[in-house]
């Protein structure tokens, strides 16, 4: 009967899956399923084959392997290793190479002889690589093949580096490399003009033939693809579906990866579930959405029809269920971000007092604020409220070198213009042009140039803030060291980071505070940012009395917005209050036009913000409820 259960839960998914809490215990496993192999091949006396993949999903599965080594005696002198790709061309010696992240991860940590490791060469003349890649295939075929085979999944579905498009026999070969997997590589390379257009990969027929198939794949970004791998069609158009056809792969997931899978995602198609009030609001917002048809218009014959029979005859009928829904989703719009004064409070997202509230908005870059929330930014404002907000980060990664050569030249030209000119400014834009001549990809910048690209972003952020309305020294910029730090070494301490952060609060004493809770930033920044903000409201909640009236609200930024069924608070825009948004977002010059980490999306940040509060707006009228020009939402994050 359990066997049956599972069966019909994963009724949806092509391949073996296997879901953990966390990539970290997935990662585990297959370090120690690798160790295995490792173990039972030295007690035969036989060589290990391990297919080994790079970038950020199998750095735990190494880091593991070599505590192994170095903790336990794991010993890899018996192990041969086959990379599945490499960029082309590509110095071995070069930051971005295959190559040194092997040897930074793994290699140079363990007792694999040197001999024994096999990378492919982006040094080779092309018309090398033919006779290279056919050889590539005889070395592994020479070892009895691949032992046991690791794989990530890239957001265009490719595994190693086939793209869409590549055939299922595929061998080792010279390939194109997508536009999306450039623009995903786009920060390590200093962006996506210097990531090379073309790689060395095992191809899809060649990890076919290792004898077990593992793909690892962690975090809410990979989550569609994800889905489309396991529960879609084959096709070259998604190369991971090609997996489908070989019984030797399992799927191994975190929570996050998992989390659209239709067992998780729509989890009454699959099997009977307790009908939480949060689970009736994701299937019935599901359900008009997919039928087209407003909530209060759904009728028990739709709920029967989609796999919600369940439902409707547990909490029916299908109308009683649509007033509640309909009721609840209505609650959830408010134009008092900061809560309306005198009014009974109990049906609405925020408390009716204090009429005037102490509000923190934090903003990790010194532009999320007004794009993620500045219409509401501005209605609190507006509405009286004693509004702070505080930049996390200098964001002076994010500024073209050109700008400052800009800056400079026009502090340089006012001083001579005031005969105030000591030669301090001459020698510093003298060395800043020196530097940009030569400049790598990628390259950190001295100091005295970080400090000007982050007194560029925080002249912008000062406009802005001042544009929505607050005093001056209502505007903090914390300059969090974590910023600068991670440049640098990706070992450090967040301490002085959230002990900056609990003395602002402290000084603040907020009831509401905002923060990015938009974990599916491309680089990172807002969840290291979050991390931080809740360490230190965690820490100040058992000391300060003040915590007890302290809300927190998320608000998510220029990639993803908070699903309907999610969202508790719905801030809804006038044109009126757009256009003023967009102003501000204006004030950001430097990000204007073409940013220079734009992520995936070519559209301008201020465009971005305006669609996806548009489209927000368009799925609450789609629900049945008014139509608004645009709805910021919120989520609060209860401790």
């Amino acid at each position: 009967m359990i066997r049956l259960n599972l069966l019909e839960e994963t009724r949806f998914e092509r391949v073996p899956v296997k879901v953990y809490p966390s990539q970290s215990d997935a990662s585990l496993d297959v370090a120690h399923r690798i160790a295995t192999i490792i173990k039972e091949k030295q007690e035969k006396g036989e060589t290990a084959v391990l297919g080994l993949a790079t970038g950020a999903t199998p750095v735990k599965v190494y880091k593991e392997l070599v505590r192994l080594h170095k903790e336990e005696g794991l010993s890899f002198k018996n192990v041969v290793t086959f990379n599945l790709d490499e960029y082309y061309p590509m110095a071995p010696d070069a930051d971005q190479s295959y190559v040194t992240f092997m040897k930074k991860n793994l290699f140079d940590h363990i007792d694999i002889p040197d001999d024994h490791i096999n990378i492919p060469d982006g040094t080779l003349k092309e018309e090398d690589i033919p006779a290279y890649c056919e050889n590539y295939e005889q070395k592994i075929s020479s070892y009895g093949g691949i032992d046991i085979q690791l794989l990530g999944i890239g957001r265009t579905g490719h595994i190693g580096f086939n793209e869409p498009g590549s055939a299922p026999n595929s061998g080792t070969r010279l390939v194109i490399l997508n536009d999306l997997t450039r623009r995903d590589a786009s920060r390590a390379f200093g962006g996506k003009e210097n990531v090379p257009t073309k790689a060395i990969t095992m191809g899809v027929g060649t990890i076919f033939k290792a004898k077990e198939i593992v793909l690892m794949a962690w975090n809410e970004t990979k989550a569609d693809i994800v889905k489309a791998a396991v529960e879609g069609e084959i096709s070259s158009d998604i190369p991971a579906t090609y997996l489908q056809s070989t019984d030797t792969v399992e799927f191994v997931l975190d929570e996050e990866a998992a989390s659209h899978l239709t067992r998780f995602d729509l989890p009454w198609l699959t099997q009977d579930v307790v009908w939480s009030e949060s689970l009736i609001k994701k299937a019935v917002v599901w359900l008009s959405l997919k039928l087209n048809k407003a909530i209060l218009k759904l009728t028990d014959e739709d709920y029967n029809n989609n796999g919600m029979a369940q439902l409707v005859t547990e909490k029916g009928p299908a109308y009683n269920i649509n007033i509640k829904i309909f009721n609840i989703l209505q609650r959830t719009i408010t134009g008092w971000p900061g809560g309306k004064p005198g009014v009974d409070d109990s049906n609405r997202p925020e408390r009716a007092e204090p009429a005037r509230k102490n509000v923190l908005l934090f903003s990790p870059h010194p532009d999320d604020d007004v794009i993620s929330m500045g219409g509401t930014f501005i209605r609190l404002a507006d509405q009286g409220h004693n509004v702070h907000v505080a930049y996390q980060t200098s964001g002076n990664t994010a500024v073209w070198d050109d700008d400052v050569l800009r800056y400079l030249e026009f502090v340089q030209d006012f001083a001579q213009a005031v005969d105030d000119d000591n030669g301090v400014t001459t020698k510093i834009y003298q060395e800043a042009r020196e530097f940009f001549k030569t400049k790598q990809p990628n390259q950190t910048d001295p100091e005295v140039i970080r400090v000007i690209k982050a007194l560029i972003r925080k002249g912008e952020a000062i406009a802005g803030a001042r544009f929505v309305g607050l005093p001056d020294e209502n505007i903090h910029f914390q300059a969090l060291p974590f910023y600068d730090r991670s440049k640098f070494s990706k070992d450090i301490s967040y301490e002085d980071d959230i002990l900056q952060t609990m003395e602002l609060l402290r000084k603040v004493k907020p009831h509401q505070v905002f923060a990015a809770g938009d974990f599916a930033d491309p680089h990172g920044t807002h969840k290291v940012c979050f991390d931080i903000l809740y360490e230190a409201l965690k820490r100040l909640s058992k000391t300060d009395d003040w915590m007890a009236d302290c809300w927190l609200w998320l608000y998510r930024g220029a990639w993803h917005e908070y699903p309907i069924h999610e969202i508790e608070m719905a801030v809804p825009l006038s044109p009126q209050e757009v256009k003023r948004k967009r102003l501000a977002i204006f004030k950001h010059q430097s990000q204007k036009d073409v940013p220079v980490f734009p992520g995936d999306d070519p559209r301008e940040f201020w465009v971005r913000a305006e669609d996806r509060t548009s489209e927000t707006a368009g799925l609450y009228h789609k629900l049945g409820l008014a139509d608004y020009e645009a709805i910021e939402a919120f989520v609060r994050w209860k401790f």
